[in-house]
C-alpha cells in the first residue's frame, strides 16, 4: 500500500521539480520569494492534481487481475501455506 501512495506523492511533486529546474537553469533566485508567486504556485498545484488524478485512473484501469478472473485465497495444504492466486 505504501508504494502506490509514494508513487502518487512523487507524481504530485513533478511540476514543482520541473519549475525548480527551470529556475535553476535560468539562474533566477530559486529560493527567492519573488520566484514563487501565488499564481504560478496555483498553476503548479492544479497541474499536479491533474497528474495525480490521471495516475490514479491509470492505476485503477491497468493494474490488477482480469475482470473475469477468480481469486483463490491462501490456504494450508499438507501443512504448507499455499499463497493466494488469481486464475
Amino acid at each position: 500500500m505504501i508504494r502506490p501512495v509514494l508513487t502518487e506523492i512523487g507524481i504530485f511533486l513533478i511540476p514543482f521539480a520541473v519549475y525548480a529546474l527551470f529556475l535553476a537553469a535560468t539562474r533566477s533566485g530559486l529560493f527567492a520569494r519573488s520566484s514563487w508567486p501565488v499564481a504560478i504556485v496555483a498553476r503548479l498545484v492544479l497541474s499536479a492534481l491533474v497528474l495525480v488524478i490521471a495516475g490514479l485512473i491509470g492505476l485503477a484501469q491497468f493494474s490488477g487481475a482480469a475482470p473475469d478472473s477468480t481469486y483463490t485465497p491462501a490456504h494450508i495444504e499438507n501443512g504448507r501455506l499455499v499463497p493466494g492466486v488469481e486464475k
